[in-house]
């Protein structure tokens, strides 16, 4: 259960003014199709996510040591260091938009995805917890909790919500977690 609370709630904080925030808004606003977009953000991260989550439960198993560990928990303080870092707004290529909502959402969250921030707290997550389906769902419902929002309010939420506190916030959760896996 640990491992569902843990990852649901580093991502969700994670993705707050993350590009991929950022793209569901330009999305919903240019495609006007949000349970289209909704659907391509699910299966984008459950792609991405699974597969991040997968080698991170497979890596697991060389990092069972007391140097393996260290390895994890410093980790886990880089990706909260790095958090800290705003991310770039990338705007999208729009040639894909006669391919529908669904799969521009898809591709474009895929790629997003990629090398990100939330990708690599998976690998770490999926480490920790040595947990591929717990970490794979809980990163999953994180990127939904931080999107579906905006793809359904998003001006508005966006507005109103200082991200720089929220990736503060998010940055000492995880550095919290490594320094906790120190003792």
């Amino acid at each position: 259960m640990d491992a569902i609370f843990t990852s649901t709630l580093t991502v969700t904080l994670a993705e707050m003014g993350d590009k991929t925030q950022l793209l569901s808004l330009l999305l919903v606003t240019r495609l006007q199709k949000p349970w289209q977009i909704i659907a391509g953000i699910l299966i984008a991260t459950l792609l991405n996510h699974g597969i991040s989550a997968w080698f991170g439960s497979w890596i697991s198993q060389f990092l069972t040591s007391d140097m393996g560990q260290t390895i994890i928990n410093t980790s886990f303080i880089a990706v909260g260091l790095w958090l800290l870092i705003p991310d770039k707004d990338d705007a999208p290529n729009t040639s894909l938009d006669k391919y529908g909502a669904f799969v521009v959402s898809l591709v474009l969250f895929f790629i997003a995805e990629i090398g990100d921030k939330t990708q690599i707290a998976t690998v770490v997550l999926a480490a920790q917890y040595q947990s591929f389906l717990w970490v794979t769902m809980g990163t999953t419902l994180g990127m939904l909790l931080a999107n579906v929002p905006v793809v359904f309010a998003g001006n508005y939420i966006m507005q109103r919500i200082p991200f720089s506190l929220t990736r503060v916030f998010a940055a000492v959760v995880f550095i919290a977690i490594g320094v906790y896996g120190f003792f």
